[in-house]
């Protein structure tokens, strides 16, 4: 495997491309009707793809359901140096906060919150 895509479902294309535009400092690599992504690293990427289209490409109407009653569908989990920092980013740029950082039973400090879709972001320094 050479290269890895995250591909989130979102609600809304513009608000969600705005929230990682201003959380990446980034800005996006594609952004096409229906799909936007931004380059994480050399080898992966986030995608933002609309949720109606991708309950039309997978026939599914279930996804439509989990857009009305705004269920997250993933934790995006994120290795950063200083997790306080990009949660403030976030929480400025949109996101509702879980969780201060804090450290973890399994090593790590993390912070938690959603983005504007619901969908969980970690942002985690490892202590190991």
């Amino acid at each position: 495997m050479k290269n890895v895509e995250f591909i989130l479902f979102v609600n809304d294309q513009n608000r969600s491309r705005e929230f990682y535009r201003a959380l990446l400092e980034e800005d996006p690599v594609l952004d096409a009707t229906g799909m936007t992504e931004f380059q994480l690293t050399e080898t992966s990427k986030l995608g933002l793809l609309l949720r109606e289209n991708a309950g039309t490409i997978l026939e599914n109407e279930k996804l439509m359901e989990e857009a009305e009653n705004n269920t997250p569908g993933c934790e995006l989990y994120l290795f950063v140096e200083n997790p306080a920092l990009w949660l403030r980013r976030a929480v400025d740029a949109g996101a509702f906060m879980i969780s201060e950082p804090k450290v973890r039973d399994w090593g790590d400090i993390v912070a938690y919150c959603n983005d504007p879709d619901g969908h969980v972001i970690a942002f985690a320094k490892t202590l190991r």
